[in-house]
């Protein structure tokens, strides 16, 4: 069974028992908590590095949750499309057309934003780590205080809300007039005593309100299983927030140290935040050994468009959500079909994620493919 790698390794690069990950960008030097009077200058500058979070070789997968925290309300722009329709899939609508609101489905006065997503589990699996994901913008029509970004609640069906903590630096960036943030903890003991249910997030620190920006923001829970019914397979999940746009525009994370075989299956999920729908260029390209290119694309994600509000498997709907909007307004949670690129087998795996017209804020990567050891 794998095991999560501690802080000093989220900001370090290393050699492990399987897998190195590798960035064209600059690995940074290890970095301390900074005192709660320290942290607000510095994480507002301060990028994180992508680096390995959990890696293990086993028979299992990667599964995961998630949903958005804020939707649209009213379009203060004539042109702009309705915001029901934007909702439904409509070609454009952006965050930055509308008067956007909080989403809060669990009738609980005590919070103001919360949202729903089912994780599924193949039966007789058991939860090997679990990770939940959550950020977005602090200023909008309103400016939202840095000090709840380390905090959101989480729930089962039925099940009172439990405060999630993060368990590291909590990346937080300014760039072209927003104010993000990501954080993370592990909640494995929860999930593994939950399994596979329909979980609630809570109070996730986005702003509303109207900008040309745009609100945005969300949460995604990965998990990792055990599944002896299941094929063998590497499975990985690294993390940092890197900003790609104008002042760069490309990022490379290599998986090496692999070793699957020809005609092997997998599957990859990205987690990113502000990527538009009407901003073309944003692409993702996978590398396996000295094979490829390959672009990750399907119906919902165009290859010239990859980042752009969705929360896909393959391009479909990935699992059941309240509320299931197709356009999520700024939050992309969405897993690609690495089979195309796999057809001839390869010992690594070089991701390579671009930036075209617009700008987006790189949170997570997480990686499914099959192994012969």
């Amino acid at each position: 069974m794998g095991k999560p790698t501690g802080l000093t390794a989220l900001y370090a690069v290393g050699v492990l028992s399987y897998v190195t990950l590798v960035s064209t960008l600059l690995s940074g030097p290890a970095v301390s908590v900074p005192r709660d009077s320290e942290r607000e200058s510095e994480q507002k500058t301060a990028r994180i590095p992508f680096t390995q979070r959990y890696h293990s070789v086993q028979h299992g997968g990667i599964v995961r949750a998630a949903n958005s925290a804020i939707t649209c309300q009213t379009a203060p722009h004539p042109a702009a499309a309705s915001c029901a329709k934007v909702q439904r899939g409509a070609q454009g609508g952006v965050n930055g057309d509308f008067d956007m609101l909080y989403i809060d489905v669990d009738d609980d006065p005590n919070t103001y934003n919360s949202s729903r997503a089912e994780l599924a589990l193949p039966a007789h699996s058991r939860v090997s780590y679990a990770r939940l994901y959550w950020g977005g913008n602090l200023r909008v029509g309103e400016q939202k205080p840095p000090r709840d970004n380390g905090r959101v609640l989480f729930a089962e069906p039925g099940g009172e809300y439990k405060a999630v903590l993060a368990d590291t630096p909590v990346a937080h960036r300014t760039a072209d007039g927003s104010d993000a943030f990501q954080a993370s903890a592990d909640v494995t003991r929860l999930v593994r005593q939950s399994g596979a249910v329909q979980y609630t997030v809570a109070q996730v620190n986005v702003a509303k309100g109207q900008s040309a920006v745009g609100a945005w923001g969300g949460w995604t829970l990965v998990v990792a299983y055990e599944n002896e019914q299941q094929p063998l397979r590497n499975l990985a999940i690294w993390d940092g927030f890197e900003t790609l746009g104008a002042a760069r525009r490309t990022q490379s994370l290599k998986l090496a140290g692999l070793d699957m075989p020809a005609g092997a299956t997998g599957r990859a999920g990205v987690v990113s935040y502000d990527g538009d729908r009407s901003m073309k260029g944003d692409a993702l390209k996978v590398t396996a050994g000295r094979f490829g290119p390959v672009s990750l694309r399907n119906s919902a994600n165009p290859a010239n468009n990859v980042m752009n509000s969705t929360i896909t498997d393959f391009g479909g709907a990935a699992f059941k959500r309240q509320p299931h909007y197709v356009n999520t307004l700024g939050y992309d949670s969405d897993v690609f079909d690495l089979k195309p690129a796999l057809s001839r087998g390869g010992d690594s795996l070089n991701f390579h994620f671009s930036a075209g017209s617009g700008e987006y804020f790189l949170g997570a990567l997480f990686v499914q493919a099959d192994s012969r050891r």
